[in-house]
């Protein structure tokens, strides 16, 4: 794209400190955004991303109070100049935590609440609502509560919500952190059809850097400790070392590359599994899959927690789920997998007693635990909830922590240092006297992680345990939790993120429509074009790639990727 000598978004030396805080969270930002561009800000956990974000749509300095140095204009005004009302008609926001955008009570209300605001004629409004609810796929949707949607259906409900307003500028405040594989995919779809269609100015602030690049973008920009580290290419990014030293994840197919001593070049064009050229480089690929050994499989342990032949529904009309049956082994760590809405967290209700089950049984180490209370179970099974705001009662982080720890009497010398230990494992030991309101959503994910984890359970179940959370913060709450799953504990994860599945769970239960479709290892389930297509997911990267390289068996190369991977990693 050819810049415009005046750009739309430009930071000129802008600094930007929090009353709060000691230091500044933004540091002499300089960066010209034009008209029509398309742009990807990424960078760790408290790197300045969301509150460069919180500049641009007016929260900063509106509602976060701070002091700002430097300039930022937007569409030529200082936006210091200028309020919420009149930024919102310029810049609309998809938020990461999507239940903090509805006001309607239903989707369609919600969808229709900025063209309230502004008078517009009813039938206008009907026709408006249609048309964008159909756009996003969430018509069927639209008399339900907001509340009672999956968290795709929320996501696509605010996005409904922000076009139908005709701004020029739209910004993505970690769009796809609650999607499953294939709606965050047609998430990028739908923002990158928006791109080209209406001529839109798209930022998307996100965390899964691959998924984002499953359509191209102009520029992104990497920022770190408040300072953009780099603006450049995806295809120049990723053969740099910029992603790696800033702690952020590359493409799982780069990771291949360089993992078969492949020297990754902008040359390539690397940026996008679509754009890569590997035709000098695929004997080197195949050589590389050749190598890689297989491990033997260790004995398997006895069955911890079984589920037999269970079946629920909400309303006793409508099945949940449908004669689902697995069993968890002790030190297994198993992913749950599936579409939005296909029955995962309820299956994790059932297990911890806050639903109780119609048929079947859930039975833990060979016992019928369907009259244990939920108090009961909680002494063996841990669960943390994919919404942080959910779980979360105290006003401080080291009392939210140890709260489980001082229900059970332990005391307080103990429940000191296991919670140290825990919040320093989970990244949080600098902010143990914080309030809790102080944090962002990923840090309130991992306060929750914190606070079951500090309780020792033998079946640990997390809900989206790595959503909005950085690569580096990702991976250290993955190596606690393979640690600990070394130790004898069993962990279920249900999840959304395939490269969790792949690098730390070697068996992954697939739900779809409440039934059971796959229990298998997780390397074919993400090379099964079946299994991909009625449980939402997305094949892997690395299929693509051997595919590429031309390697006849695409589920055999997966699994060599995660066996080298993981003998790299010990």
């Amino acid at each position: 794209m050819v810049p415009q000598q005046t750009p739309i978004i430009d930071f000129d030396h802008f600094t930007f400190q929090y009353y709060s805080q000691a230091e500044p969270t933004l540091r002499d930002i300089n960066l010209k955004i034009y008209a029509g561009e398309k742009i990807l800000i990424v960078g760790p956990s408290g790197s300045g991303k969301s509150t460069l974000g919180h500049c641009l749509n007016g929260l900063i300095p509106f509602y976060y109070k701070g002091n700002l140095e430097g300039s930022l204009k937007i569409n030529g005004t200082e936006t210091r100049d200028l309020d919420i009302f009149k930024l919102s008609k310029i810049i609309g926001t998809v938020l990461q935590d999507s239940d903090g955008q509805f006001v309607g009570l239903t989707v369609g209300e919600d969808i229709a609440f900025a063209m309230e605001n502004d008078c517009v004629p009813q039938a206008e409004m009907h026709d408006r609502v249609d048309r964008v609810a159909k756009m996003v796929d969430i018509a069927h949707v639209k008399n339900l509560s907001p509340y009672e949607l999956s968290g795709g259906q929320k996501q696509r409900t605010a996005l409904a919500g922000v076009l139908i307003d005709d701004v020029d500028i739209l910004l993505f405040d970690e769009p796809l952190a609650n999607l499953d594989p294939a709606t965050g995919k047609t998430a990028i779809e739908i923002i990158d059809d928006i791109h080209k269609q209406m001529g839109k100015t798209i930022i998307i602030i996100e965390h899964r850097l691959e998924d984002v690049l499953h359509r191209d973008v102009d520029r992104v920009i990497v920022i770190n400790d408040g300072c953009i580290i780099a603006d450049m290419s995806a295809h120049d990014l990723v053969s740099s070392d910029v992603l790696k030293e800033n702690g952020i994840r590359e493409p799982l197919y780069v990771t291949a590359l360089k993992y078969a001593n492949i020297h990754v070049t902008p040359q390539m064009k690397p940026g996008h599994i679509w754009s890569l050229d590997t035709n000098a480089v695929n004997e080197a690929l195949r050589s590389w899959n050749r190598s890689v050994k297989t491990p033997l499989e260790a004995p398997p342990r006895p069955p911890l927690l079984t589920i037999d032949h269970l079946s629920f529904s909400y309303d006793g009309v409508r099945p949940t789920l449908s004669d689902i049956n697995f069993e968890i082994r002790e030190g297994e760590m198993v992913s749950i997998v599936g579409k939005n809405g296909a029955g995962k967290s309820t299956l994790a209700k059932l297990m911890c007693g806050f639903e109780k089950v119609d048929k079947g049984a859930i039975l833990y180490k060979g016992q019928d635990i369907h009259k244990q209370s939920i108090k009961e179970r909680a002494e063996f099974i841990g669960f943390v909830m994919q919404n942080p705001n959910q779980m979360i009662s105290k006003n401080l982080i080291f009392d939210e922590v140890a709260l489980g720890l001082r229900l059970r009497g332990v005391n307080e010398e103990e429940i000191k240092d296991r919670v140290e230990k825990v919040l320093d494992i989970c990244g949080l030991s600098p902010f143990i006297e914080w309030p809790i309101s102080a944090l962002s959503y990923g840090q309130k994910k991992r306060v929750t992680i914190a606070s079951i984890l500090v309780l020792r359970p033998n079946i640990l179940i997390l809900d989206e345990p790595t959503a909005g959370q950085d690569y580096r913060h990702y991976s250290e709450i993955m190596e606690f939790l393979r640690q600990i799953n070394e130790t004898g504990v069993s962990i279920i994860l249900i999840t959304h993120d395939m490269h969790l599945m792949l690098e730390y769970t070697p068996r992954a239960i697939v739900l779809s429509e409440g039934q059971q479709i796959a229990d298998t290892l997780a390397s074919v389930v993400l090379t099964d074009p079946q299994t991909i297509a009625a449980a939402n997911l997305k094949e892997t990267s690395l299929y693509h790639l051997a595919q590429l390289a031309g390697i006849p068996d695409g589920t055999q190369f997966v699994q060599h990727f995660i066996d080298y991977e993981r003998v790299a990693g010990q």
